[in-house]
């Protein structure tokens, strides 16, 4: 399994999540997202923020020692939360892919090379437009082969089974799998597989 991931992961993942929602614009995304302390408009308003901060934290090195604050306005409409998704995507993708794989960027899990960063944002992307679906209603299901991808680079030591996008919302305690409670906690691997810093966490 190649568990490298670059820029045109992140694309896709943010084209999947805008091509679900994007006809759901004019639904009420006040609504709660069910076992979240979200509603649909703030759980993407999350999700557009997390790939803003992987830049910021890939190009400032491993070490947590700056000064930011980025956000995104969960009170802001559908459509401009949509386009903060997009556009927190395209850096994320651009970024990524113009940094050499050497490069370490800080993450609480492990210090993260591009790759990393990569799959973690289209992690927060996808598990969240999951979410958002869930409030919703609705049921959102990404491209399996980038789900598994996304899996074996941050939960390298889970098997993705016949389904790994639902395995990939077992890992994050999104659902039950068959003889496979939920788990309570998880930890992404983001560090490198091998090499430097490349230890599996504790409690992943």
């Amino acid at each position: 399994m190649n568990d490298c991931m670059c820029g045109d992961d992140v694309r896709a993942a943010a084209g999947a999540a805008l091509s679900f929602l994007e006809p759901r614009v004019d639904r009420d995304w006040s609504v709660p997202v069910p076992g979240l302390d979200f509603t649909v408009a703030s759980v993407l308003a999350h999700a557009g923020q997390g790939p803003l901060w992987y830049v910021l934290d890939l190009v400032g090195g491993p070490e947590d020692d700056a000064a930011f604050e980025i956000g995104v306005r969960p009170d802001a409409g559908p459509r401009a939360l949509l386009r903060s998704l997009r556009t927190a995507a395209h850096l994320c993708a651009t970024t990524v892919d113009g940094l050499p794989a050497t490069a370490r960027g800080f993450h609480p899990c492990g210090a993260a090379d591009p790759s990393g960063f990569a799959a973690m944002a289209c992690d927060e992307i996808l598990v969240h437009t999951h979410d958002a679906a869930t409030g919703l209603g609705e049921d959102f299901r990404p491209d399996q082969s980038l789900a598994r991808r996304v899996l074996a680079r941050l939960f390298p030591r889970q098997a993705p089974g016949a389904d790994a996008w639902a395995t990939l919302l077992w890992a994050h305690g999104r659902l039950d799998l068959p003889n496979a409670p939920r788990p309570r906690d998880w930890r992404w691997h983001s560090a490198p597989a091998a090499g430097g810093d490349g230890a599996m966490p504790r409690g992943a």
